[in-house]
């Protein structure tokens, strides 16, 4: 069973272009947003703000050329709010991490 760690490489490695990145970056908190907002009774705009976060993490796997990893593993339905946390604590903080090189 492979460890969190290993779950955080490989998100890594399926997410290497800066406008996936970015998309997942807006759209996994809008997803989040979204079913919080359904569960306040607030059901139009969780709707909207939970088709268009996962839309836009569609298009992301678009433009990286590949399926999302929850299709692989559905624990990267937790593991993506964490990555995308650590990437805004990391930009936050100024930390850089290196650009991770596709897969060829």
């Amino acid at each position: 069973m492979p460890t969190f760690g290993e779950h955080m490489a490989q998100y890594d490695q399926e997410h290497t272009r800066v406008w996936n990145r970015v998309l997942h970056g807006v759209g996994i908190p809008l997803v989040f947003a979204g079913v919080v907002l359904v569960l306040l009774a607030y059901w139009r705009g969780g709707l909207v703000s939970f088709v268009g976060g996962w839309a836009m993490l569609f298009l992301g796997h678009r433009i990286e050329g590949n399926k999302p990893a929850f299709f692989q593993e559905p624990i990267h339905f937790l593991v993506g709010p964490l990555w995308v946390a650590r990437e805004i604590k990391d930009s936050l903080s100024g930390r850089n991490r290196p650009e991770v090189s596709p897969p060829r």
